[in-house]
């Protein structure tokens, strides 16, 4: 099986989150071709995960990484030293690594199993389902781009909308009215001043302010504003949480979306490790084993227009995963 080739056709299927159907389905006829049984896990609306697993031994190292991309759709093309293409390294790159690996790894005897989830860019509903159907699987082995270095840890993370209301009036008189966006700068102002936990193995935790919106128009006090705040966690947010309500009180509403919860993570020895400073579908996947992440491709470049994998990484992953599943089952 060549894993340049299978990168370039899974690139070439749109599977937007959302509409992960169509890659799905490759998938799940390439798996059935290569002599797995091969089941499609429902999820929601049509949607589905695709789990793989040999017939005679039930898996014990699970290769897992997840079908949908975000948008806008690329093509994929090449030149000689890489492939381009949306998903070419996020994550459809690592699905045909993995594919590859088992392959190999079935021809030694191993016990190892696939899991290709849906969702993983918006709300990981594609892992919370599997987790709920798990295998009796030791370890999993989940792909994230990390240019083929072992994680460490993964950061968690933690959205926050805060809500201000005021009151409309003309701006001639602004006495009349109370200003929702003023009320929101400074709730702003007061929770950029909040000092982030720093975890000296990790590193900081971080905040970015993504969207800031409001009002109805430059002549109108405004009676409404909102912002979305994004945290990137290096540990339990319950402090947090309680500062960030604690500063905006009187000025702001706080609503915290479900968090992802920081995760360390299992290595094995004479591979370079990393810190994964985004998150991943790991924390959802509790009850698939011992979680490893690992994966070719960087993550500066996902989520980007010129969004590229390196051929030789993609051979170097097939290898690593293989050395790594090896590791995992002689421990």
């Amino acid at each position: 099986m060549d894993p340049i080739r299978l990168t370039r056709r899974l690139v070439d299927i749109e599977s937007i989150t959302g509409n992960e159907g169509a890659v799905g389905a490759e998938l799940y006829e390439e798996l059935v071709r290569l002599g797995y049984t091969t089941h499609k896990m429902p999820v929601a609306h049509e949607r589905f995960n695709v789990v793989a697993t040999l017939d005679d031994v039930p898996p014990q190292v699970v290769f897992s990484t997840h079908m949908d991309t975000v948008p806008p759709f690329i093509p994929s093309s090449e030149d000689h030293d890489s492939i381009y293409g949306r998903g070419s390294c996020d994550a459809k790159g690592i699905i045909a690594a993995q594919i590859a690996a088992c392959q190999r790894l079935r021809k030694e005897g191993a016990a190892v199993g696939m899991l290709f989830l849906v969702g993983e860019e918006r709300d990981a509903i594609g892992a919370k389902m599997a987790n709920q159907n798990p295998l009796a699987c030791r370890f999993l082995i989940n792909g994230e781009p990390t240019e083929n270095k072992i994680a460490v840890a993964s950061k968690g993370s933690l959205r926050v909308l805060l809500t201000a209301r005021g009151r409309m009036a003309h701006s001639a008189y602004p006495e009349l009215g109370e200003s929702a966006i003023e009320k929101l700068l400074v709730a702003l102002e007061r929770v950029r001043a909040i000092e982030l936990p720093h975890n000296p193995e990790i590193g900081p935790c971080t905040l970015n302010i993504g969207i800031i919106e409001g009002g109805r128009a430059a002549n109108v006090i405004p009676d409404h504003a909102r912002a979305e705040l994004f945290y990137r966690l290096v540990g339990p947010s319950e402090t947090l949480r309680s500062q960030i309500m604690q500063q905006v009180e009187g000025l702001a509403e706080a609503e915290f979306a479900p968090e992802t919860r920081f995760m360390k993570l299992r290595t094995v020895p004479g591979i370079e490790a990393m810190v994964a400073k985004f998150t991943t579908d790991v924390p959802w996947l509790t009850n698939w084993g011992t979680p490893v992440l690992i994966g070719p491709g960087s993550i500066h470049v996902a989520h980007t227009e010129r969004e590229h994998i390196a051929k030789k990484q993609l051979h170097e992953a097939v290898d690593l995963y293989c050395s790594i599943a090896r590791q995992l089952l002689g421990s």
